[in-house]
């Protein structure tokens, strides 16, 4: 593609690298294939190639978005399987990060619909303010359930939440530490996990012990900045990001740093483009991110004693087939501890969480939710794995199979405990060992 952008506008890197993205585009359209919404609609403005031609004109006009742009800019998912369909190798996040950076200081959104997004950028980054939400949403669930729009949508997935969430336990680290550790890692403790689903990251944690994984807080890290990053607000997101690196660095003992939730984990390994322009922070990001592991690659395969006879549907999230680039989703591990692990048809769409999207886009969201759910259905499945916070709770409901993280599945095939969505199922798996 021509662009047309000044030598000013080109002196700030986010411009400089959206650019290099948008010369290397062809518009052959083989992204809109790929592309979730664009399959959904059927409109050119919500595929890649037609946003990329609303974005490009959007920053090389240096002005106020049309509110048409915005519209279809704000429906993209963000799942990027455009970028790894594209034989032209076009970084379409570059461009989209410049663009929602773009709209979040140009453009006045209608006075509700900024506050939805203000409200997530502050609640959903802070433990204790998401759990408080969510329990205050089950107290007044009859009521809240039925709001209509985003509030409603946000509600919904709150009271499923806290009717999930254990309350007995407290995370214990030393009752997950080996005797003799080979490796020690950093856990990035995340926001809206701790506070919704704590128990993914205690049954990692001994998972990753029996293999002789020390795994330990991160102290003084908080959210990872992530649900920033996607609103467009890259101050609050590049201070998250600075206060996480910085506790790495100041602990100093461990060789690598993990998060559980696999969306979180793909912004990690973008840290070094947060940067871009300051060669210090640049530097400390990608040592930072050079770092990084997920779960699949610290979780071994390791055969249980006692498999379990679980049909499971494997759902391998859009930040870890996209982002991390770890397509598998750990499958060795999750066949070494179930008896059967089925890959789910159309298993590159996503599922329509995307992070905030969900709360954002609801009509869009259900559509993809229902649409993954017919495909789980074909299955037969007793379970459902997902790796990611966000799909886990999405695709979660009345209406499907429970939803589970693979650690806590690989954790109760070794002796763990019964994962609690499976304890809280209608219907019981079929057995817990095929003992």
């Amino acid at each position: 593609m021509r662009t047309r952008f000044s030598l000013a506008q080109l002196a700030d890197p986010d411009i400089e690298s959206a650019e290099r993205s948008l010369r290397a585009c062809v518009h052959c359209g083989i992204c809109t294939a790929t592309c979730p919404t664009y399959v959904l609609t059927g409109d050119e403005r919500d595929g890649p190639r037609g946003r990329i031609v609303m974005m490009q004109k959007m920053l090389e006009a240096d002005a106020e978005p049309s509110a048409e742009a915005v519209h279809h800019i704000d429906r993209c998912l963000g799942c990027l399987e455009c970028r790894t369909a594209c034989p032209s190798s076009v970084d379409y996040a570059s461009i989209a990060d410049a663009a929602r950076a773009h709209i979040a200081t140009r453009y006045r959104r209608p006075p509700c619909r900024q506050l939805m997004r203000n409200v997530i950028s502050v609640v959903m980054s802070r433990p204790l303010l998401v759990g408080l939400g969510a329990a205050v949403a089950r107290l007044l669930a009859p009521l809240v359930i039925r709001l209509p729009g985003q509030i409603g949508a946000a509600a919904r997935q709150a009271v499923f939440a806290e009717n999930l969430k254990e309350r007995d336990e407290r995370y214990d680290e030393d009752a997950a530490l080996p005797v003799t550790p080979t490796a020690h890692v950093a856990l990035m403790p995340g926001c809206v996990q701790r506070a919704l689903a704590p128990s993914i990251d205690r049954a990692a944690a001994r998972v990753l012990g029996r293999r002789g994984i020390a795994l330990k807080v991160l102290r003084g890290a908080a959210c990872c900045g992530a649900l920033a990053h996607h609103l467009g607000h890259r101050s609050e997101a590049k201070a998250l990001a600075q206060r996480a690196i910085a506790a790495f660095e100041k602990d100093g003992r461990h060789e690598a740093v993990l998060i559980t939730a696999s969306g979180c984990a793909a912004h990690l390994l973008d840290y070094p483009r947060l940067f871009a322009g300051e060669p210090e922070w640049h530097a400390r990001a990608k040592a930072f991110a050079d770092k990084v592991k997920d779960f699949s690659e610290l979780a071994t395969p390791r055969k249980a004693e006692a498999p379990l006879r679980l049909r499971l549907a494997l759902h391998i999230p859009c930040s870890l087939q996209n982002g991390v680039r770890r397509g598998d989703c750990g499958a060795a591990g999750l066949a070494a501890a179930c008896s059967e692990v089925l890959p789910i048809p159309e298993s590159h769409f996503c599922c329509g969480s995307a992070g905030s999207y969900s709360l954002l886009q609801p009509q869009m969201a259900f559509r993809l939710r229902e649409r993954k759910l017919a495909n789980i259905a074909t299955l037969k499945p007793d379970a459902i794995a997902s790796a990611n916070i966000g799909c886990l709770l999405h695709l979660s409901g009345a209406d499907a199979p429970p939803v589970l993280h693979p650690a806590e599945l690989i954790d109760w095939a070794e002796g763990g405990p019964v994962p609690m969505a499976l304890q809280r199922a209608k219907s019981p798996v079929k057995g817990t060992t095929s003992g």
